[in-house]
């Protein structure tokens, strides 16, 4: 069959506009799956996005509340001599009288802390006292400078995962360092001494590296939302997962170490086994080994479990609510508070009885 160059023209032609009018279509799966291609805007040369804005200015306006603290150490050694071991850390302004909040385990042992406020000369301070229940401590300045502005104070009871999170402090010693993430999750547990828990601790990607104990985290609006204490790390270094005691907590806790030098310990004055010797002894609940005379348990006649005569008591309850670890125990009590009224459900062999019993400071 031969085509005539009319012929040839017109199909051309009409492959030619079949072409045009399925172009949008290629060009769409061109660029991935149907979809349209984003638009990219260009910022003109030195001009920040909002959100870039917003972040410079949270900077400028809660960097200079962030304190940069070096410690020194010194120990004796027969055959070395004196010894100085160097610590770093973060912490901020709490107020105009010169406290500034950190961590308990940035302080610890120090017997010298000198504090460096933005571009200022390093300042001596003192301890004022430590929470170590709470990795909480406050020290106070020597020397007050002028327009100390301390840190606004939000809240972190309505905290949502996936919010923003700023944290300002010094890694590694690079003072005035900010780093931005979310929050990650939300009623996290942070082991302190003496075997007690933080309840409510805030987790977050933003990177938290060594130097950052004690420093701020931030909401978007600047105010503080948790004391940046610990990493989540097999290296040492910031892995996106970093923990804050939650800025209520800190409230709390802060205003009783600058009054008394140390915060209230809630307790009922009893000695309780470990979780594991409970656990290897099939027991859910808390092993009183012992009481303390004149203590609220003393009073209420708790008496220790003796497992050879299966004697003694064990607590299983408080305040209705089931209690099976020794941490479930401590944070309800630390719940309550001293001064609060509490029922116990007790057990002593084969009988449950209910006691109540007043919360007390065991330290103080």
């Amino acid at each position: 069959m031969r085509w005539s160059f009319g012929k040839i023209v017109a199909v051309l032609t009409l492959a030619i506009l079949a072409l045009w009018v399925a172009r949008p279509y290629f060009e769409r799966n061109a660029i991935g799956n149907g979809a349209p291609p984003l638009p990219v805007t260009i910022q003109p040369e030195g001009k920040l996005s909002d959100w870039e804005k917003s972040s410079a200015e949270l900077f400028r306006a809660t960097a200079p509340s962030v304190a940069y603290i070096v410690t020194a150490s010194r120990s004796f050694n027969p055959l070395s001599g004196t010894n100085v071991a160097q610590g770093a850390g973060s912490g901020f302004v709490w107020d105009t009288d010169g406290h500034i909040v950190t961590n308990a385990h940035v302080i610890a042992k120090a017997d010298t802390v000198m504090v460096q406020l933005d571009a200022g000369d390093p300042i001596r301070a003192r301890v004022v006292g430590v929470a170590p229940d709470y990795d909480i401590a406050v020290v106070r300045l020597s020397t007050t400078p002028r327009n100390l502005r301390p840190l606004p104070l939000g809240t972190s009871a309505g905290l949502q995962v996936g919010q923003a999170a700023y944290a300002i402090g010094n890694p590694y010693g690079l003072s005035r360092t900010l780093t931005t993430g979310i929050v990650s999750a939300l009623e996290r547990r942070l082991p302190t001494s003496r075997g007690r828990e933080v309840r409510g601790v805030i987790q977050t990607d933003a990177a938290i590296n060594p130097g950052n104990s004690g420093g701020p985290l931030l909401d978007s609006s600047g105010r503080l939302i948790g004391l940046n204490t610990a990493i989540y790390s097999e290296s040492g270094a910031s892995a996106g997962i970093g923990f804050a005691i939650p800025v209520d907590l800190v409230k709390r806790v802060v205003p009783d170490i600058i009054k008394h030098g140390r915060a209230p310990q809630p307790g009922i004055g009893i000695a309780a086994a470990d979780e594991r010797v409970a656990s290897q002894l099939g027991v859910k609940g808390i092993i009183v080994l012992g009481v303390l005379p004149g203590s609220p348990a003393a009073k209420a006649g708790i008496q220790p479990f003796r497992p050879q005569q299966e004697d003694g008591d064990i607590i299983v309850g408080l305040n209705g609510k089931p209690v099976e670890t020794l941490s479930d125990f401590v944070a309800a009590l630390d719940a309550a508070g001293v001064g609060a009224e509490v029922s116990l459900r007790v057990r002593r062999k084969d009988q449950e009885r209910d006691v109540k019993l007043t919360v007390a400071d065991i330290r103080g």
